[in-house]
């Protein structure tokens, strides 16, 4: 009889060789719990990087750049406290039919994204999917503008408290924001880093339009100066001209604080010749050029850069109007419309017209200048135009 059978040493083999799997799977763990802990400690240090680079955004609001989808355009604006998002919000999106019933899901969810990622990585939301790109887009460039304008002031300090300080001095108009009653753009005028007027020079027109408007502008005028940021409330009664207010005053201020950021990188020069005036005591002698150009309150000739500037043409409800400007010496020392609404009853309008208007921008220096009584419209875009002339020029 044989000692052992071939199955019998199968089977032994068998449990052999189970047997050390199992011891090696059960020492393992013990083996390998230091390496472990030492890769363990990476992932918190990677995990503040999004937090530093957090910091490096500017406090404050910034809206990025509208993103066109083939709905319609996306536009997030941020708002940062601390140098974290705390808000995000579209300021734009896809409107009209099943859009509306998308939005209303989608938009809610990509703005609790975008603040709780602390960046643009966020995912689409489900069912939304050309929304949530676009949103990803003008999130990014929203990101990219706080970025920078945190950079900016990384070196003089500035924090939220001085976002208004930020503002450089002159007029900013705001991108023109179309609604459903038409197009509202305002414009800034800044003094001493602080918002001290507020005008919208588009809004609706006609019908019950100018009666919403001429109670709703005025206030959101004044809140505008009021609260010296884009956070002002809607005026009851007039939903779409509040919107489109807010959306252009908010590129107004996105253009002041660039200028401002400009305006820092030179202001040890600056601050040298201020000081120079003052340590004059007779700021007659050392301010006289100073005095020559910017009396009245004219500081914006005063940073018009010499040679010709055509602004952007105009459409009003008669023709277009386009105004081109001649500086000489950081003053206006030509004005004149290029562009006019003609034939018909716009030829006399115009020509009585537009030579008053031309005439009251060399002597103002500026764009307060008064409409010409029987030529509203032609009024209205010769001093758009003209403002878009001296936005160039750099007043």
């Amino acid at each position: 009889m044989r000692k052992s059978h071939p199955v019998r040493r199968a089977v032994l083999a068998t449990a052999a060789t189970v047997s050390g799997i199992v011891l090696l799977l059960t020492l393992k763990p013990g083996s390998d719990q230091d390496p472990a802990d030492a890769a363990g400690a990476v992932p918190p240090a990677a995990a503040q990087s999004p937090q530093g680079g957090a910091q490096a955004i500017a406090n404050g609001t910034v809206t990025g750049d509208a993103a066109d989808t083939q709905y319609g355009a996306v536009q997030v604006r941020l708002t940062v406290s601390g140098g974290k998002i705390t808000k995000a919000e579209a300021v734009q999106s896809p409107k009209g039919g099943q859009s509306d019933q998308i939005n209303a899901n989608a938009v809610p969810k990509l703005n609790q994204a975008a603040v709780a990622a602390q960046s643009g990585e966020i995912d689409a939301v489900s069912g939304a999917t050309y929304t949530s790109a676009g949103y990803k887009k003008s999130l990014q460039s929203a990101l990219d503008k706080a970025k920078a304008a945190g950079a900016a002031q990384s070196g003089s300090g500035q924090d939220g408290a001085g976002s208004a300080q930020a503002l450089g001095d002159g007029t900013a108009t705001g991108d023109a924001a179309d609604t459903q009653y038409g197009a509202v753009q305002v414009r800034l005028t800044v003094s001493g880093g602080k918002i001290t007027k507020a005008e919208a020079v588009q809004s609706p027109k006609g019908g019950q339009s100018d009666q919403i408007n001429a109670n709703a502008v005025p206030k959101l005028n004044q809140a505008a100066v009021a609260a010296q940021s884009g956070e002002i409330d809607a005026v009851s009664g007039a939903t779409y001209t509040s919107a489109g207010y807010k959306k252009s005053l908010q590129s107004a201020l996105d253009k002041a604080k660039a200028t401002g950021a400009a305006g820092a990188a030179e202001s040890g020069d600056g601050g040298g010749s201020a000081a120079d005036a003052s340590a004059g005591g007779g700021s007659a002698g050392d301010g006289s050029a100073g005095s020559g150009r910017g009396g009245g309150g004219g500081n914006a000739p005063a940073a018009l850069e010499d040679g010709t500037v055509t602004g952007d043409a105009v459409r009003t409800e008669y023709g277009a109007v386009q105004v081109r400007i001649t500086v000489e010496g950081g003053k206006i020392t030509k004005a004149e419309a290029v562009q006019a609404p003609k034939g018909g009853q716009s030829d006399r309008v115009t020509n009585q017209s537009v030579p008053r208007l031309n005439q009251a921008v060399v002597k103002t220096g500026g764009a307060d200048v008064d409409a010409v009584s029987g030529a509203t419209y032609t009024s209205a875009g010769y001093k758009k135009s003209l403002q878009s002339a001296l936005d160039k020029a750099g007043g």
